[in-house]
């Protein structure tokens, strides 16, 4: 049975994170038993992992040409393989398969996260008298669980991630045969070809997209969401609703879009309809350098991995859409429910983003299998870099802390595109504009929409704009700081006092 990715990209490193693979120059039942068990427990959710046989490394990468697996022997170590994971606790059972490269072959046992961990297994699988021994990843080796991480690992028993769960409620043969094969095709995979004689059932199996005995065989919700063409009779809400205010949020005319189906279609289907109507492009020439600049409003590299980063994390659980705010000076792609607790606020701020565990780990696999994520940890990163790139403003990532229910990536349009304000007229030129005169131009969009509010209610408190504006009272905070600091509002009477719009001297 082949594997579901095509082996020169597995190998690249680009699909699969380093930590995720092991090499092995040959067939060593001990350590390599040691790693099936570890990547079974998957005790951070990041997915499946893979051990290829016939490999050498340097510092955790391969060594090519490799050195190649005897295609004689692939019968021994099936038998072999299927003996020793016999002794796993509970029963636990990797997929093996022969790939071709460099002209040479090599066994890639492929060992997807277990639906029953924890898992234990022998130390030496070869000793007459065996210990047994709970097993999970540390970077690139395999360890034994100190305490902590032993009864933290027990805990992770009924925890299994949502995507990679059973849905009893639904029938394997939802699944659609040509999604599936389509998936495969576009990964390279050589098990494509191999499908062509399977049946629905027998072709989901290989894919690691169902469970259960013949009688009593279900769907995973992984299944249904990305290879299935009636997903949202079981996902109400699975959808990116894409929604226009060329005025403004608080203007009545909106246009809306809702894009459906299998969420990676969604995904891509969302991000061109954005391409073809929203970006746009402009040459800047330089006075000081022969070369033109040409820039962008949004960068499209910051955008796709903002949605993406939406598809991937997003709670399926709720019934709540993915939503992508298009206004005047920015965009905002909103997701529900929140980040992870683990990842505080700050973390964004500098940049790094290292999330404790991860809500969809076969999702991102999928994603990543199709090019539309990249690895763990570097969405953020990337955004950032492609808008400094670009000339644009930082992004702000804003989650309602303490209760995490939401997320937004708020991406600024390039200074170069923004929209020349009016003193005169709107709630701005009318309520205040006279009163700050030439200041309104060294506010950002947000800044705006709060100096609204407080010219709409004085004694508006920052809970209520925080509803107003679908965001934390953190973040309320962090605005009204910037307006007192370019002394455009102050508050009189304390906290329970009233705002005062400062006028120019």
């Amino acid at each position: 049975m082949s594997i579901l990715v095509n082996i020169e990209d597995l190998l690249s490193g680009e699909l699969v994170e380093g930590e995720r693979m092991e090499f092995k120059e040959g067939w060593n039942p001990m350590p390599i038993m040691r790693s099936v068990c570890a990547f079974a427990n998957d005790f951070e959710n990041e997915g499946s992992g893979y051990i290829i046989i016939g490999v050498e490394e340097d510092n955790g990468k391969p060594i090519r040409p490799i050195k190649g697996f005897d295609p004689n022997k692939y019968e021994h170590l099936q038998k072999d393989l299927l003996a020793y994971s016999n002794l796993i606790q509970p029963s636990y059972y990797p997929r093996l398969s022969l790939e071709e490269i460099d002209g040479k072959h090599v066994a890639v046992i492929w060992v997807p996260a277990g639906s029953n961990r924890p898992y234990k297994v022998p130390d030496d699988v070869l000793s007459k008298y065996k210990t047994y021994n709970y097993r999970i990843r540390q970077y690139s080796s395999s360890i034994v669980p100190n305490d902590e991480q032993k009864t933290e690992l027990i805990q992770l028993t009924a925890k299994i991630p949502f995507d990679d769960r059973v849905n009893s409620h639904a029938n394997v043969n939802e699944l659609s045969f040509s999604l599936m094969r389509e998936h495969l095709a576009k990964t390279n995979s050589k098990l494509y070809e191999e499908s062509s004689s399977m049946n629905t059932e027998e072709l989901a199996e290989h894919m690691n997209l169902s469970e259960g005995s013949n009688e009593h065989l279900f769907p995973k919700n992984v299944g249904l969401l990305m290879f299935s063409d009636n997903l949202q009779k079981y996902f109400k809400g699975a959808q990116i609703d894409v929604v226009e205010f060329p005025e403004g949020i608080g203007a009545k005319i909106f246009n809306e879009k809702t894009f459906d189906g299998p969420i990676q279609k969604q995904l891509t289907d969302a991000l061109s309809y954005i391409k073809t109507n929203h970006i746009k492009s402009k040459v800047v020439k330089h006075s000081d350098k022969e070369e033109a600049d040409k820039i962008y409003n949004y960068p499209f590299e910051a955008l796709e991995e903002a949605v993406s980063n939406a598809v991937y994390h997003r709670s399926y659980e709720l019934q709540d859409p993915i939503e992508i705010r298009l206004l005047p000076e920015s965009i905002e792609i909103i997701s529900y429910n929140g980040v992870d607790p683990s990842i505080k606020q700050q973390d964004f701020e500098k940049g790094v983003i290292r999330a404790r565990r991860y809500r969809n780990r076969r999702i991102g696999e999928f994603l990543k299998e199709l090019r539309l994520t990249e690895g763990r940890g570097t969405g953020i990163p990337t955004i950032k870099r492609a808008l400094q790139f670009n000339g644009s403003d930082t992004a702000l990532f804003d989650t309602d802390d303490p209760d995490r229910r939401h997320f937004i990536i708020e991406l600024s349009v390039h200074p170069e595109f923004k929209i020349e304000e009016k003193v005169e007229g709107g709630a701005i030129g009318g309520a205040i504009g006279g009163a700050i005169g030439g200041a309104i131009e060294k506010l950002t969009k947000r800044q705006r929409e709060v100096l609204e509010i407080i010219a709409d209610n004085n004694k508006v408190t920052y809970k209520e704009i925080a509803e107003k504006l679908s965001i934390n009272e953190s973040a309320v905070g962090k605005h009204i700081d910037a307006l007192k600091e370019k002394g455009v509002v102050e508050r009189i009477g304390g906290t329970r006092g009233a705002w005062k719009i400062l006028v120019e001297n």
